[in-house]
């Protein structure tokens, strides 16, 4: 098992304070008469999907956030769900509308995201919010990316500067953390399957973002001694040579493996956590700060719609 020599950046920890900060500023709204709500779609039963919205709605919950969900079912057409979204788009108390992805393959995700209007688009994924994103303007910007900047800005990790590479070219996640890196006066190369040279590439980060979706794919030759590691991947192992690849010697992750037949491990193998200087853990890095953001976009979004920014 690897010696653990890395700072673990502690995203439960960040979350939490970010979520106190939240449920102060809803208190403050409440003051002044109003409450920030959320409306979350969740189309059919699939169970890692019904997860992550329990989440959500439990975050609401605990900060005072109003929120509704709706469940369609898993053959709901485009056409109807689109006029979903247009009927929460003219509802006053919604300030954020969330579509929970992936959507059923006969669905048209594009067309129905591209419903959601910009100012209650919580996930910052319409092309209104990217541009205002990609030219610094005031709008809601993707969660997981305002997470990734939160870590590193409330671990003191400094931006301005440092060499960021980013794998990953994903409009979810890759390319607008490359942007929030830049804005934050880093200098970012954005990285992909057809990058060649790879490691070498890597090597170079001062700060490495990987964001591709491959269990343990980041290998401790590519973390440059010291560099701050963020891994985005949640990926979940049940192949057992792949587990003893990762988690060789690892008597807690062995135990848990054994009793659930599976486990959590993000896109940079564990042992990269040897070289580096800070790293971020899988489970309980960036996923918490995904969920934080969300909260904190409803409360923008809610604030931007009725002037009080």
């Amino acid at each position: 098992m690897a010696n653990t020599t890395a700072t673990i950046l502690d995203g439960n920890k960040i979350a939490a304070q970010i979520k106190a900060e939240m449920a102060e500023q809803v208190q403050e709204l409440a003051a002044a008469g109003l409450r920030p709500g959320l409306a979350v779609i969740l189309v059919g039963e699939d169970p890692a999907s019904a997860i992550y919205v329990r989440g959500k709605v439990k975050a609401c919950e605990q900060l005072g956030i109003h929120s509704v969900e709706l469940k369609p079912p898993a053959s709901v057409t485009t056409e109807e769900l689109v006029r979903t979204v247009e009927t929460l788009n003219a509802r006053d108390e919604i300030d954020g509308i969330l579509v929970q992805l992936p959507l059923p393959s006969h669905v048209d995700s594009q067309k129905v995201l591209l419903t959601v209007a910009p100012e209650k688009d919580v996930d910052g994924f319409h092309p209104l919010n990217v541009g205002y994103l990609s030219t610094q303007r005031p709008g809601l910007v993707p969660c997981t990316p305002a997470g990734v900047i939160e870590i590193l800005r409330r671990s003191k990790i400094p931006m301005e500067g440092r060499n960021a590479v980013v794998i990953g070219r994903s409009d979810i996640v890759g390319k607008p953390v490359a942007m929030l890196l830049l804005h934050n006066n880093a200098t970012v190369t954005i990285c992909h399957s057809k990058t060649r040279n790879l490691p070498e590439v890597a090597r170079q980060a001062d700060i490495l973002v990987a964001a591709i979706g491959r269990p343990g794919f980041v290998t401790p030759d590519w973390v440059k001694p010291g560099a701050t590691v963020i891994d985005v991947g949640i990926n979940r192992v049940t192949d057992r040579n792949l587990f003893d690849k990762l988690f060789a010697g690892d008597a807690a992750r062995e135990k848990s493996f054994t009793e659930k037949g599976s486990t959590l491990v993000g896109d940079v193998h564990p042992e990269a956590a040897d070289v580096a200087g800070a790293i971020t853990p899988v489970p309980g890095g960036v996923g918490p700060l995904t969920i934080a953001m969300l909260m904190a976009n409803t409360i923008k979004a809610c604030r931007m719609r009725r002037g009080r920014r």
